[in-house]
């Protein structure tokens, strides 16, 4: 049987996964980190984006997660997310929304603390469509 690493994926709204994985892949502050078991310890930050993992079984399993921290440890990894999502329960229409939104707040003259939040929440939008994207070609 292949080698696996524990992974715990919860957010403040509660646990969203756990178990065991061959393979995790989640968007860290400064690229794409893949980790399999008996990986180097490392704490990083997340940004929004797509969180896969890869079961034991050869399943596939997507999450949304709008950023966050990661804890990689040699046999179990711990995604400590501001919010996370199951990739299918992602709704593409307020995705839309907050992202025209966002683009909209942009445009007029706004402080710069509310262009910083207009700016994160582009982000963490166009992070949710490229999530139900990448789904969709997945099913289709």
């Amino acid at each position: 049987m292949a080698e696996t690493i524990h992974v715990d994926i919860v957010s403040a709204e509660g646990e969203i996964f756990s178990g065991p994985a061959r393979m995790v892949f989640a968007p860290a502050s400064e690229g794409e980190v893949g980790i399999a078991p008996r990986h180097a310890p490392l704490l990083t930050l997340l940004k929004a984006g797509e969180v896969r993992v890869q079961t034991p079984d050869g399943e596939e399993h997507f999450f949304f997660v709008g950023g966050g921290a990661l804890e990689i440890q040699p046999r179990k990894v711990t995604v400590l997310a501001d919010t996370a999502l199951r990739a299918r329960d992602l709704d593409e229409a307020a995705a839309l929304a907050a992202k025209q939104r966002a683009e909209e707040a942009l445009r007029e003259k706004v402080s710069k603390i509310e262009q910083a939040e207009a700016l994160a929440e582009l982000a963490r939008a166009a992070a949710q469509l490229k999530v139900i994207e990448r789904l969709r070609k997945l099913r289709g």
